[in-house]
Parts: C-alpha cells; sequence; structure tokens
C-alpha cells in the first residue's frame, strides 16, 4: 500500500523543512543539509526544486524574494507545525526502541 501524501515525512523532506526555520535559497539548502547531517542527508537538485514546489502548494513555507532565477524560501506557522508534528512522532519511535531494549542496548 504506497504511503499517503506527506501523512510522515521523509529525511530529506525533514532536513529541507529545517533549513526553511531561516530564509534561504536552494543553494543553501543543498549546502545545509549534508552540513547538518555530516553527509549522512544528500538532497538532490532535481528532488530539492520538486519539493519546494510541493511544500508551497501545501502552504508549509513562502517565498520570501526573488533575484532573477534565485528564489529564497521561509517556513510557515503551518510548516513548523508539520515539522514539529513530525519530530514528534521520531521521538516516540525512539522512545518506544528505548523501552523495548532498554539503555544498555541503545546504539
Amino acid at each position: 500500500m504506497p504511503r499517503e501524501k506527506f501523512k510522515t515525512l521523509t529525511e530529506q523532506m525533514f532536513y529541507v523543512l529545517l533549513c526553511l526555520k531561516s530564509e534561504c535559497c536552494g543553494m543553501d539548502i543543498l549546502d545545509r543539509v549534508p552540513a547538518m547531517t555530516g553527509g549522512r542527508v544528500q538532497v538532490g537538485s532535481g528532488t530539492l526544486y520538486n519539493l519546494l514546489e510541493q511544500f508551497a502548494a501545501e502552504g508549509w513555507i513562502r517565498e520570501t524574494k526573488v533575484e532573477g532565477r534565485r528564489r529564497s524560501y521561509l517556513l510557515t506557522d503551518r510548516g513548523r507545525e508539520v515539522l514539529a508534528a513530525e519530530a514528534g512522532r521520531l521521538t516516540a519511535q525512539l522512545a518506544d526502541y528505548h523501552k523495548l531494549f532498554g539503555e544498555e542496548d541503545a546504539v
């Protein structure tokens, strides 16, 4: 069964939204995500620009400025809610892991 669109976020989606806590453009995001994750998460430019378009359509981000082809974005209040909900979901998963395996088995 396919995943319902935006019910949960992929790592790439999560980190793109996280980057947009402060205003930045696509190139900034392409640099920030790997820096933020120690290179663990990469976002390709095609994926990024597709996500930005979808997030804007959902009202999670808003375009703040356009300078030629360079567009900057910022998280909206709705985007902050979505990001907080996803962080809560991930925290609950981690808590379940620790309940099951205990602290001594934690990675």
